[in-house]
């Protein structure tokens, strides 16, 4: 199995870990704001599956546990924008143009996968602006960015 391949399943899972948090709190939510009446049932659930969705695209910062065949691995994913770039180190500020969640440095290991727009590149040319994503599972670490819009 290719290096890609394995990073595609790892952030599937994360990603699928992630909505089914999500969803499973837009859910209680939308259920404990209903009534209890049988009519009502149906547009909870309806609005708790745009509700998950909505809150995925939001995410800044997850942290799963996922079985693998050598036990329980721990994937993290960070995403903000890029404030700085140096050496090994990258700082994000997650959270929304208004407010910020909190700023985090990563230390991003010498084998990480590095795609800026699309394309291989390295941690060296991200910009502070640039918006990222950071996968770091127990094996490979993949860093995502994008030029801002």
């Amino acid at each position: 199995m290719s290096f890609v391949n394995r990073h595609a399943r790892v952030l599937a899972v994360a990603v699928s870990c992630l909505g089914v948090g999500a969803g499973a709190s837009a859910i209680a939510s939308a259920w404990a704001s209903t009534t209890s009446t049988q009519g009502a049932a149906p547009a909870a659930k309806v609005s708790a599956h745009k509700g998950w969705q909505r809150e995925l695209r939001r995410a800044v910062h997850g942290q799963f546990v996922i079985h693998t065949k050598k036990g329980f691995e721990t994937v993290t994913v960070d995403r903000g924008v890029v404030e700085s770039v140096s050496g090994d180190v990258l700082t994000l500020r997650e959270g929304t143009k208004a407010a910020t969640y909190k700023t985090v440095t990563l230390t991003i290991p010498a084998n990480a996968r590095v795609r800026n727009n699309r394309q291989r590149s390295t941690l060296a040319t991200l910009k502070p602006g640039e918006r990222a994503q950071v996968i770091q599972g127990p094996a490979r670490t993949l860093v995502v960015a994008r030029a801002a819009k």
